[in-house]
């Protein structure tokens, strides 16, 4: 009975804020719950912010609703399939922000997760918080040696009113699985599930910790990006300490601009990063809003804030890497393949079928300016479209689709014309390669071909040399003829896998 009474009141609440319209085609196969939305709505006539669009004000009902809701939210963002393009992306823009908790609290949890009194942990430790989320809050302060850090502390019983909803969350999860084919396929238990996971490690300040350390490994030695070094001895499973950052705030573009930055390449930088972590690594930032990336003063990208990170298996990182290179090379039926042979589309559909699925989706795009072709929309596009060919739904690559698009609006706000195409090519190369085995200086090569072109033409220009007015030897001559065998064979290898420009 709770979940009902529960089912109950979120509904009310959404019939104050008119909300419950973009939520009935999910109802479809549920009439008795299709008819208490109803009947909620008729008997909530005075409505909440009735001049706003379907999202925003569902946006606004489930922020007060609470963090669980929100997390709900940020979630049905990543699946037009199930409330349609339109909300999904208004809901892409629900923030994750709620009013701080008072200075009691915090003062009680530092010291019973600290086991000292604030005193003496921080020298300085500023009351008022610099960011107030769903999970946590952020407070700027100094160590007792000096450093200055950043201070996160989880929100007081943030993880029982989790637990409470995602009980309900499960609970209509199943109704829905029960009642509709559609929804088994869409598999919405699957998908609270992985929400609950993630909250889980999002409640463990210890395990983001953690996360932010393997990131920082795996992303050692990228030129241009980085991440904050964890203060170990002052973290717990409900305080992080990390060293503080001090920059711009990627999403000002026109402050960067001021500074003296340059935007194109921090755009570069940012989808190139992105990239290596989800086809390389498989372990990707997956909150990539503005107000978790800043600038500092020589130009290094700097990631916060590492509660949502994505996970791929080898099978995932493999299927991203093939379809983004299959798409350059306008290869479709390679793309299909992909799709086959992970086992995300059925043996019974047609490959066929499948492939001219995927050029309709690509085709229409593939030639207009770059500014007009969206990365992140045309992957949303065939997660779409394999509905039609009995795809199960991935829960990891909603998140990667998700992360997708938020990295290319980053890189769009960054340089007017970016283009994840472009910016994409040299970690696709570089994946393509590593995935084929090819020895890692032809590898290099292919990426260097105005190298390339440099040395033929030195080549050339010694052979046509005398040394002290004689010409060259035969040992001379034959050390150049293999040299030039050697361009021809790696230019041609070069041509096989750099994607043509034109069909």
């Amino acid at each position: 009975m709770k979940h009902i009474f529960r089912l109950i009141s979120v509904i009310r609440l959404l019939a104050i804020y008119d909300a419950l319209a973009p939520l009935q085609p999910m109802a479809r196969g549920l009439p008795l719950l299709r008819m208490a939305m109803a009947l909620m709505r008729l008997t909530h006539l005075r409505k909440k912010d009735r001049d706003l669009s379907d999202g925003a004000r569902l946006a606004r009902a489930l922020r007060h609703l609470g963090p669980a809701f929100i997390k709900l939210g940020q979630t049905l963002a990543t699946r037009p399939d199930l409330v349609g393009d339109e909300l999904a992306e208004e809901l892409s823009m629900l923030q994750d922000s709620l009013p701080p908790f008072d200075e009691e609290c915090v003062l009680t949890a530092i010291a019973e997760e600290l086991g000292v009194p604030l005193s003496e942990a921080f020298s300085s430790f500023d009351s008022e918080p610099i960011a107030a989320a769903s999970v946590a809050q952020v407070h700027f302060a100094t160590t007792l040696d000096g450093q200055d850090v950043a201070v996160k502390i989880l929100r007081p019983g943030i993880k029982r009113q989790f637990e409470r909803d995602i009980s309900t969350f499960y609970w209509v999860a199943r109704i829905f699985e029960r009642a509709s084919s559609e929804m088994r396929r869409l598999r919405p238990v699957d998908i609270v599930a992985t929400m609950e996971a993630n909250i889980k490690l999002e409640t463990d300040l210890m395990m983001e910790a953690a996360a932010a350390g393997e990131l920082a490994d795996n992303m050692a030695g990228f030129e241009g990006y980085r991440v904050p070094r964890v203060i170990w001895a002052l973290t717990t499973h409900r305080i992080l300490t990390t060293e503080r950052i001090i920059g711009i705030p990627i999403g000002n573009r026109e402050a960067l601009v001021k500074a003296g930055h340059d935007t194109s390449k921090l755009a570069r930088t940012i989808v190139s990063a992105f990239l290596r972590q989800s086809i390389q690594h498989g372990f990707f930032h997956a909150d990539l809003h503005p107000g978790n990336l800043f600038v500092e003063a020589d130009g290094t990208i700097v990631a916060v804030d590492f509660g949502i990170m994505g996970r791929l298996d080898e099978n995932s990182r493999r299927f991203l890497g093939e379809i983004l290179w299959g798409f350059q090379k306008r290869d479709y039926r390679g793309v299909a393949q992909v799709h086959f042979d992970a086992g995300y589309v059925p043996e019974s559909e047609s490959i066929d079928l499948f492939a001219q699925a995927l050029r309709a989706i690509a085709e229409p795009i593939i030639d207009r300016p770059i500014r007009d072709i969206s990365f992140g929309h045309l992957f949303a596009q065939l997660l779409a479209t394999t509905r039609r060919f009995s795809m199960q739904t991935q829960p990891q690559l909603l998140m990667l689709q998700r992360s997708m698009v938020m990295v290319e609006g980053l890189a769009l706000m960054l340089d007017d014309d970016a283009s994840m195409w472009a910016l994409s090519r040299p970690e696709l190369e570089r994946f393509f390669i590593k995935q084929h085995k090819l020895p890692g200086i032809f590898g290099d090569l292919t990426m260097k071909m105005p190298e390339l072109g440099s040395l033929f033409s030195s080549l050339v220009e010694r052979y046509k040399s005398t040394r002290d007015g004689k010409r060259p030897g035969a040992k001379d001559l034959r050390s150049l003829i293999a040299e030039l065998a050697a361009l021809v064979i790696l230019s041609l290898i070069a041509a096989i896998l750099r994607p043509p420009s034109k069909p």
